[in-house]
């Protein structure tokens, strides 16, 4: 099994998408149930039924590495909760998006810089390529897109004031996720995503 996978690359944290495919989840359904509600009944609303699929799946995949309890806040908890939750979700599901924030972002913060490098991800990608040998396979329009969701991703958790100044910014957990993700044993969790790894 890779380490590395570049699955990342079909969206970002999809706020919107999330909380459909959230509340989808707790309605407990069949796979082709699901699967009708976003092929057939579009209700992610993408143009292309290939687009709806792919990020349905890729939002299913980070939802199921919590509990319904986690869905449920998603789905109708406040825009910061549900969006922290949504980026502890993402950090479960990906490899790489975590490695790049434990590596990356939290030696930034160490390192007290205001703005996140645009030099850092290739040495970033070559050091996981030591780890698993296929991240040296990924063409140059894969890595290039990685980083860029990559990118968006901390955009729309706050941990970077928007895509084009990449100005660092503080973490701030909110109370409620602190609490839901410490009563889930989460620790190590909560600590990637207070740069304290």
């Amino acid at each position: 099994m890779p380490l590395y996978k570049a699955d990342l690359s079909a969206g970002s944290l999809l706020p919107s998408e999330s909380r459909v495919v959230a509340g989808l989840l707790l309605q407990g359904g069949t796979r082709s149930s699901f699967d009708h509600a976003i092929l057939v009944e579009n209700v992610l609303q993408k143009a292309a039924p290939a687009t709806a699929r792919r990020q349905a799946r890729l939002i299913k995949s980070r939802l199921e590495t919590m509990p319904a309890s986690v869905w449920h806040e998603i789905a109708t908890g406040n825009k910061e909760v549900a969006t922290q939750l949504m980026f502890a979700a993402a950090l479960k599901h990906s490899a790489l998006l975590h490695s790049f924030v434990r590596d990356v972002v939290a030696d930034h913060a160490r390192r007290l810089e205001h703005t996140l490098s645009t030099h850092a991800w290739e040495p970033f990608l070559a050091d996981c390529a030591t780890r698993d040998p296929a991240v040296g396979a990924w063409t140059p329009a894969t890595r290039s897109k990685l980083r860029q969701v990559i990118v968006l991703i901390l955009a729309q958790a706050r941990y970077l004031e928007s895509t084009r100044s990449l100005r660092l910014l503080p973490p701030h957990i909110n109370p409620a996720v602190d609490r839901m993700l410490s009563a889930l044993g989460e620790h190590g969790l909560l600590l990637t995503m207070e740069l304290k790894v």
